[in-house]
């Protein structure tokens, strides 16, 4: 038997990146901060805080839900799985990726508001859910 779970609260980095696929299958991919807080050790060491980025991917349904509904600095609680992946980059180099593919989200902000629309009340009030995988 094998687990691959991931859960996250943190915020978001930035503005999510939402494209459409040609089979009009929707992606959007942002980043989450989480921050393990600092403390003094008894013998007086300072830790500072540590923040972590994890990649997010949201497919379909999910994925339109964020793009309507999250923004930079929006708080989340999201499961998924943790998937890599590599590529080649421009100049030939491997890259590797990690990146945490979301099965179900909950915005935990406020704030959250659609885009375009100030109105507090058209916010879910339920978690969002959605499926992850590749667009096929």
């Amino acid at each position: 038997m094998s687990v691959n779970k991931v859960i996250l609260i943190g915020n978001v980095g930035k503005d999510p990146d939402v494209r459409y696929l040609d089979n009009h299958v929707c992606v959007a991919n942002l980043t989450l901060a989480t921050t393990e807080r600092g403390y003094t050790a008894q013998n007086g060491t300072q830790v500072p805080d540590r923040t972590e980025w994890h990649n997010l991917v949201f497919w379909r349904g999910l994925a339109e839900t964020v793009e309507k509904y999250v923004h930079k600095g929006d708080k989340l609680y999201i499961e998924g799985n943790i998937r890599n992946r590599s590529y080649d980059d421009q100049n030939g180099v491997k890259r590797y990726v990690t990146e945490i593919f979301v099965d179900s989200m909950e915005m935990m902000s406020s704030k959250s508001q659609p885009r375009g629309d100030s109105r507090q009340d058209s916010v879910p009030s339920q978690p969002e859910t959605g499926n992850s995988g590749a667009p096929f």
